[in-house]
């Protein structure tokens, strides 16, 4: 080392011997160790507790003391025997006479009326068909004067025409009247009241009922209301043998059709 003094430069650190700096980190150390086992021992010292409930207040508890049964009633002396009491005397039954049986009258039973047959419709041949109304001819079926104001209401072909347009009608008529339809035969529908059709419920051919009825009550009303006679004749077809249907009575109107049962008098 040279004799020249150093500058003092207060970055640098100042040596130091070893064995000093040593000793002082020994130091450092134990007063480590000590502070850590003093915080130790405080913390373990310290005893946690439960906290206590208070204790319940003493309740008071009385005693209850029945009051003593009351005392027995004094038994009474025993009757002394003598008369049984006296039975109780029913009044008398009268005695139950039997009704007497007076027997009826004697009723003379009355005969039971015969359940009226229904009339079954007719196959008409040409004798009963003689003086027949048809289409164009005789009262009501165009004639002169027939109609409101002398016009011409021909109810007849009215009736023939719509029953022609339907085919249902003829094979309603050739389902209940084979023979008739097959041979031109004319079958009587109304004579008055519907006349029931073989092997059909009700009166049968409702389909032609129906129909007839509809164009009837679709008319003007002077020719429902016109008066007519006798038979007429309606033919399905203007071929030969086509089937017919014949309806009318004695007296009769276009509106009897209407009803079940026509007031007027039954040819």
């Amino acid at each position: 080392m040279s004799g020249r003094p150093q500058v003092y430069d207060p970055l640098v650190p100042t040596p130091r011997p070893r064995r000093r700096a040593k000793a002082d980190g020994l130091v450092a150390a134990g007063i480590s160790v000590a502070a850590h086992l003093a915080l130790l021992l405080a913390v373990m010292a310290v005893r946690v507790q439960p906290p206590t409930l208070p204790e319940p207040e003493p309740i008071s508890v009385a005693l209850y003391e029945p009051p003593p049964p009351p005392p027995e009633p004094p038994k009474l002396a025993p009757e002394p025997a003598g008369d049984p009491a006296p039975a109780k005397v029913s009044p008398p039954r009268l005695p139950v006479r039997p009704p007497k049986l007076v027997p009826p009258p004697e009723v003379e039973p009355l005969p039971a009326k015969p359940v009226p047959k229904p009339v079954v419709a007719a196959e008409l041949g040409e004798a009963d068909l003689v003086g027949a109304a048809t289409a164009g001819a005789g009262s009501g079926a165009g004639g002169p004067g027939s109609g409101p104001g002398g016009g011409g209401c021909d109810m007849v072909r009215l009736l023939q025409d719509a029953l022609r347009k339907n085919p249902r009608v003829r094979a309603a008529l050739a389902q209940a009247h084979p023979e008739a339809a097959a041979r031109g035969k004319a079958v009587l529908v109304w004579n008055g009241d519907w006349v029931q059709s073989p092997g059909q419920e009700g009166k049968g051919l409702a389909g032609v009922r129906e129909l007839i009825m509809l164009e009837v009550a679709f008319a003007p009303k002077a020719c429902r209301d016109d008066p007519m006679r006798g038979l007429i004749l309606i033919s399905l077809s203007d071929a030969p043998g086509a089937p017919r249907l014949a309806l009318g009575s004695r007296s009769w109107n276009w509106s009897d059709l209407l009803f079940a049962k026509s007031g007027r008098g039954r040819g």
